[in-house]
């Protein structure tokens, strides 16, 4: 195979394997396992079809954001996601100019979309404030000046420093950016109607958004 190829082809094939746990259970078996039928098929015959078996639409419609109901910061699927960003070249939640790379490269704040105290007052638990599908990539200034407001306070207060408000989280002063922002954040538009939806509602949504961002990047690897 070209070299170009071959890297393309590996890299979605371990992006398949960490998005469905494919070497969580017994690795040196399901290695055998392919190794044997790669050598039967050939290697690009045999990795496309589990490729195209093992992630068919319904997995990125369904399954992936069924299986996205984690609260661990560590999960596939969290970091499938902050990866899809570096690739797409997404900036930061809030950020004009600094993007997700460059808050990963350095040690960047996890931003709660809903505050972590804002819920603790609420009376949820810790696996439910810390969901990751209620984690954005921030600058520690941004991730601070929010504070444990509620959305629907930070986000009213967002659309005014569009409209030459004074400036309290990051430089974004144009509704447009804005809006872009918080689509390459994949985060419900409903946020800047001016509603605050219920936080359940919120994971679900989000967790379709995420969804299809890493399958975005899954398809251009």
């Amino acid at each position: 195979m070209p070299a170009a190829d071959l890297e393309s082809l590996i890299r979605r094939w371990y992006v398949m394997s960490i998005l469905t746990g494919r070497y969580m259970g017994s690795p040196e078996t399901s290695f055998d396992q392919d190794i044997r039928q790669i050598d039967s098929r050939g290697l690009a015959t045999y990795a496309n079809s589990v490729i195209e078996s093992q992630l068919p639409d319904t997995f990125w419609t369904g399954m992936l954001p069924q299986q996205m109901d984690t609260s661990s910061g560590q999960s596939p699927y969290f970091l499938a996601y902050q990866a899809a960003q570096v690739k797409l070249g997404d900036k930061g939640f809030l950020s004009r100019d600094i993007t997700a790379q460059d808050l990963l490269l350095n040690r960047s704040d996890v931003h709660h979309v809903y505050p972590r105290n804002f819920l603790k007052k609420a009376g949820l638990s810790k696996s439910q404030y810390n969901q990751i599908a209620n984690f954005v990539l921030a600058q520690s200034e941004i991730n601070i000046a929010i504070g444990d407001q509620s959305p629907e306070v930070y986000f009213k207060e967002l659309i005014k420093q569009c409209g030459n408000g004074p400036k309290k989280y990051g430089g974004i002063t144009d509704l447009e950016e804005l809006r872009n922002n918080i689509k390459v954040s994949c985060l419900p538009e409903a946020l800047l109607a001016g509603g605050l939806p219920d936080y359940d509602e919120f994971l679900e949504e989000r967790r379709k958004l995420m969804a299809q961002k890493i399958k975005t990047w899954f398809e251009v690897l």
